[in-house]
């Protein structure tokens, strides 16, 4: 039996890549992102919109870590405020994924007035792990120890794989930092090669895969492959997952970064035209429910009311009348009406003190990629 997969020392970046089996899917790929940018700078307020698709990333890129939450068990659970009566296990899922929306978000902001860099990195790890599973493991800081992925309580002869030592991590890292900002052939095999030695080095404790799948809309949006951090990747690799692991690793133990990139090129034109056809499918949706919203309500409100569920597809009666932001007669009337021409689900009734959910079941259906309600 072979022991352990081991970190590439001296390997990265790799000084050859063969790219007559590139250069095939190079064009394909980045045509998809561009295809895919040029509705995101057709949407207004891009960021309103496309939220649930932020949260079903979210949900994706955390599910191939090994949670279980569902997108609609996360936008229920924000809106009933955070139920105490839910499993631990459900909860901490997430609480883990409501946390990758707040890394993300964080890393954003700072990308305004900083370039990629460690300290982004470090600041959007410290915000994914805060409060959950993993905060006792150093959230924010590199390891000071070794680690090693395997079943879970293997030693680390029963390992896949050994990362790089705790004491090299540092050069390495640094390495990976001077790569980002490196002239390359082309910015998406940059990113390729970007992704598989964060993913290789396994600088963190913990949050180690999220991280590193957050990296991609960053480095496309700060590269100027896109206008906006938004590109939802992790779609195909949880699908592919036996495949993204066995290309990763495989960079490692055979030196094999041409087959890891063709896979990341392959993901990227993937998802760069599923994002399209759901951005569209939002876009589209967006535009004639404003219509209908002013139709239905008479109110000068209607588009507020419209953004809120964009923002909140799943929410509490008690959470729109409060924060929408709208009076709260004017609210109330209009969550009836929305609820009474079928826009708005009942998923569960109001009662005392407890608050009514309603689900905008098409928006929903979208973000999800099939009918969930």
């Amino acid at each position: 039996m072979s022991g352990p997969v081991k970190y590439h020392v001296g390997a990265f970046p790799p000084k050859k890549l063969e790219w007559e089996a590139l250069i095939p899917l190079i064009g394909p790929a980045n045509a998809a992102v561009a295809r895919y940018d040029g509705l995101l700078k057709a949407i207004p307020n891009v960021s309103v919109l496309l939220s649930p698709l932020m949260t079903q990333e979210a949900v994706l890129s955390s599910r191939i870590e090994g949670t279980q939450a569902t997108m609609g068990e996360v936008l229920e659970f924000e809106a009933e405020e955070h139920p105490a009566n839910i499993p631990t296990e459900k909860r901490d899922d997430i609480e883990e994924i409501l946390n990758y929306r707040k890394a993300m978000r964080h890393a954003e902001t700072l990308l305004k007035s900083l370039p990629l860099c460690q300290r982004v990195v470090k600041e959007a790890h410290r915000v994914l792990l805060d409060g959950v599973r993993g905060h006792t493991w150093s959230p924010g800081e590199y390891r000071r120890i070794q680690n090693w992925i395997g079943s879970p309580g293997c030693s680390m002869e029963e390992a896949r794989y050994i990362p790089i030592s705790a004491g090299a991590l540092p050069e390495a890292i640094s390495e990976w930092e001077r790569y980002i900002h490196q002239d390359a052939p082309d910015q998406l095999v940059q990113l390729a090669l970007l992704h598989a030695e964060f993913e290789a080095l396994h600088p963190f404790l913990d949050g180690n895969g999220r991280l590193g799948r957050m990296l991609v809309p960053l480095f496309m949006a700060k590269n100027g492959l896109l206008s906006e951090p938004m590109f939802y990747i992790s779609a195909f690799f949880e699908q592919n997952r036996d495949e993204y692991y066995e290309r990763l690793l495989a960079v490692s133990r055979d030196g094999n970064w041409t087959e890891w990139v063709a896979f990341f090129l392959k993901s990227v034109v993937e998802q760069a035209r599923d994002n399209l056809s759901r951005a569209t499918a939002i876009l589209n949706l967006y535009e004639s429910s404003k219509r209908l919203f002013q139709e239905i309500t008479h109110s000068q409100y209607s588009i507020q009311a419209l953004d809120f569920l964009f923002q909140r597809p799943l929410l509490g009666s008690a959470d729109f009348v409060a924060q929408a932001g709208i009076p709260r007669p004017t609210a109330r009337r209009i969550l009836k009406v929305l609820r009474d021409n079928g826009i708005l689900k009942v998923m569960r009734v109001a009662k005392g003190r407890r608050t009514g959910i309603y689900a905008y079941a098409e928006l929903l259906n979208i973000a999800e990629g099939r009918p969930v309600l």
